[in-house]
């Protein structure tokens, strides 16, 4: 017959207590396991610093085709789509011709904008105006807005408002000015009047009725010499009322080649 083998009481104390420490070392870390999930959960996320950001649509604008000695306006849209005021800090056009107008402080999510300036006097022929634009976006704290066209005058003067006169009594020595029309209505030249009528014949003729003249100068009878004068026409138009041209002449008698 099997025997069987008697346990000890210290032997059974014994094996009580060398499972206890497992199973509590088991629960004890996942309430310090679950402790800690909870304890990420409620403790707060660190946040990104506020900041303005610049969202800026067009940077450069172009007024195309137009009449001279107008002033031009143009404003640049600026959007604020960062977490801070977005100050413009500085606006400096290139030239004194150009006049800013802006706001200095956008609202996180708001717009804003600088409105542009370009003078008369400086809407002459092909232009480019740049200005340039300081922000305390951090990414982009710098700007060049461009504004660019071409401008025709109200009156084209071809090939020049200056004539001038040069040759000897008899030839045929004459100087021609056209006047081209760019105004929508028409174009009137209503009188003309030279302060040497001494010294040159003027005509004036319609090329284009209502759109072009041409001006004809020549030297009067035998005159010689030198001499130099203007010549002023009024016209209809508010744009244009008046035109001026000066001439110069150099008129000399032919050398008879003797002492």
């Amino acid at each position: 017959m099997l025997r069987e083998c008697p346990i000890h009481v210290s032997d059974a104390s014994n094996l009580k207590t060398t499972r206890q420490p497992r199973s509590f070392r088991y629960i004890a870390a996942l309430l310090l396991l679950w402790a800690g999930v909870i304890a990420w959960g409620v403790l707060p996320i660190p946040m990104a610093a506020a900041a303005p950001h610049a969202a800026v649509p067009e940077t450069a604008f172009d007024f195309g085709k137009i009449t001279e000695d107008r002033p031009l306006t143009h404003t640049f849209v600026i959007e604020n789509t960062g977490t801070a005021p977005l100050h413009i800090e500085d606006v400096d056009p290139d030239c004194a011709c150009t006049v800013p107008k802006y706001d200095k402080s956008i609202p996180p999510g708001s717009q804003g904008g600088i409105t542009l300036t370009i003078k008369p006097f400086s809407v002459i022929h092909q232009f480019k105006k740049e200005t340039k634009v300081r922000l305390n976006d951090p990414d982009q704290p710098r700007l060049v807005l461009t504004m660019t066209g071409v401008a025709t005058p109200f009156i084209e003067i071809q090939p020049s408002h200056i004539v001038r006169l040069r040759g000897s009594p008899g030839d045929n020595i004459r100087g021609q000015v056209r006047f081209i029309s760019h105004i929508p209505t028409p174009l009137k030249i209503t009188e003309y009047r030279t302060n040497i009528p001494d010294k040159i014949e003027v005509t004036l003729k319609p090329e284009v009725p209502d759109k072009v003249y041409v001006l004809e100068v020549r030297p009067k009878g035998q005159v010689s010499g030198p001499f130099a004068g203007v010549i002023e026409l009024f016209t209809n138009s508010k744009e244009r009322p008046r035109l001026i041209v000066r001439v110069f002449g150099e008129i000399y008698l032919p050398s008879t080649g003797g002492q």
